[in-house]
């Protein structure tokens, strides 16, 4: 079973953890994919956690143009734990991003991921407010992009 780890954060489990679990619905879609949800404002990464896993999916909400702080704390404790020598770098991910008008935020997350040398394996999505018509089956089918991707052993 291929394992992918849908990493967002979330303050009051609104937009973006709809967000984050129509993902996780899109992933386990495909077959031999299972996803689990990490809400970052909850709790940290598990470091091991993200060295066994196959792929990410990384979520956050538009905080003045930067990503939340719960992710920004992911990415740095997976540089640590890359410099620590944990082979956590080059997972294939794919990114999604709630906002209320702005959207820039999305920049950051890709700037992080590419350092970590994380493989982009879609187009990053956007939303503004709560995903809804359109946006819904937009974000199941970014997850099911990244369980392709993952299931393919791309």
């Amino acid at each position: 079973m291929k394992k992918i780890l849908v990493i967002y954060h979330s303050q009051y489990k609104g937009n973006t953890t709809q967000m984050a679990e129509l993902v996780a619905q899109g992933c386990e879609e495909v077959e031999g994919v299972e996803a689990a949800l990490i809400n970052v404002n909850e709790t940290r990464v598990d470091m091991g956690e993200l060295e066994s896993c196959d792929g990410l999916a990384l979520g956050t909400p538009d905080y003045f143009t930067y990503m939340a702080g719960g992710l920004k704390q992911f990415f740095d404790d997976a540089k640590i734990a890359e410099y620590g020598g944990q082979a956590v770098t080059g997972k294939p991910y794919v990114a999604f991003l709630t906002h209320g008008g702005g959207g820039g935020a999305i920049d950051s997350v890709e700037k992080c991921a590419s350092s970590m040398k994380f493989e982009k394996v879609a187009d990053s999505l956007l939303v503004q407010n709560a995903p809804e018509g359109d946006d819904v089956e937009k974000s199941i089918g970014l997850g099911r992009a990244l369980g392709q991707h993952v299931s393919e052993g791309a």
